[in-house]
């Protein structure tokens, strides 16, 4: 009879034997930041979690640089919005006075750009709109002077998300172009069509006026699809690749793993973060127990890096437990 409890005796032995490891330097956390002065918003849908102005940014900034994760994940939350998302690449936007300034008072933090035109536009899509069909071709050019002007501003890594068909090519062509050779591009390359971003469109205030994203996120049913998405973005150019949500998608992190050598990264989103909150407030459940065993899952799946509102909660109990 085989004897596998030997291994799992103590604390020490289990320690000694653990197959996956989570550390502070996995994890990204996502930040949103708002136009004005003296804001720090809460997040209804997302308890511990808040829109900042970028005078306040000090408060969470310090807060992030102290738990000695690597850095952001940043989304900006304009005052205009327009059809053609023209605050999306304004050198002067909400986005990119955040990471000048980030990058000016804690320049050891990472800060990783999303690039996508939803928070801002008018009618709340990710791409250029005719009627109610979102336009690909006609969407890549300002894609593309969104990860510029995000590069210019001093974006450590560009992470385009919006999921039309050839943006990899022409933001990585852009980049060279304007001198930003040795800027990363991570691509969120299977990004699904998923229920649970709902708290996240609270935070960053992108909700769609019409319709919903199904025709260019990923339809939830299709893995091989995923792996060609991802194929198809490292041919273009990324350095890094993503798979959006993580809980749900462990088969796709874990199928991304074994075909792929680049560094796969996941994003634990705002619904999957939300859950938990709400059912640790009703004490259902041991918060730090779930969190933990939910990073642990994903790391296992084979993520290098995870994107996730619980990274500084993270960070905390990981020093705990030491």
């Amino acid at each position: 009879m085989n004897r596998f409890r030997r291994l799992r005796a103590n604390k020490q032995i289990r320690r000694l034997v653990r197959e996956t490891h989570l550390n502070k330097s996995d994890l990204i956390y996502p930040l949103f930041v708002i136009e004005g002065e003296n804001i720090k918003n809460p997040v209804a849908s997302m308890p511990g979690v808040y829109q900042y102005s970028i005078d306040k940014l000090d408060e969470i900034l310090d807060e992030v640089e102290k738990s000695n994760i690597p850095g952001i994940l940043i989304f900006g939350i304009p005052t205009h919005k327009d059809e053609l998302a023209t605050s999306a690449y304004d050198d002067n936007g909400i986005t990119q006075r955040a990471i000048k300034y980030i990058k000016k008072n804690y320049p050891e933090l990472l800060v990783i750009a999303d690039v996508c035109l939803c928070e801002y536009t008018s009618h709340g899509h990710c791409g250029v709109v005719c009627g109610e069909k979102i336009l690909n071709d006609e969407t890549l050019p300002l894609l593309s002077k969104m990860a510029v002007s995000l590069a210019k501003s001093g974006a450590d890594i560009i992470a385009p998300s919006d999921m039309m068909d050839g943006r990899v090519k022409v933001i990585r062509s852009s980049l060279d172009e304007n001198g930003f050779i040795d800027t990363p591009v991570l691509s969120y390359s299977a990004k699904f069509a998923s229920a649970y971003y709902s708290p996240f469109r609270d935070a960053a205030e992108s909700a769609p006026s019409f319709g919903d994203r199904k025709t260019y996120q990923m339809d939830s049913a299709n893995g091989l699809e995923a792996l060609r998405e991802i194929e198809d973005d490292i041919s273009e150019g990324a350095d890094m690749v993503m798979v959006k949500p993580a809980l749900a998608y462990l088969d796709i992190i874990r199928a991304a793993r074994d075909r792929f050598d680049l560094p796969i990264v996941a994003y634990n989103v705002s619904g999957e973060y939300s859950m938990v909150k709400a059912a640790a407030q009703l004490n259902w459940i041991d918060e730090k127990k779930i969190v933990m065993e939910n990073l642990i899952a994903i790391k296992r799946a084979g993520a290098d890096v995870i994107i996730t509102y619980h990274a500084l909660d993270a960070a905390k109990w990981l020093e705990e437990d030491e």
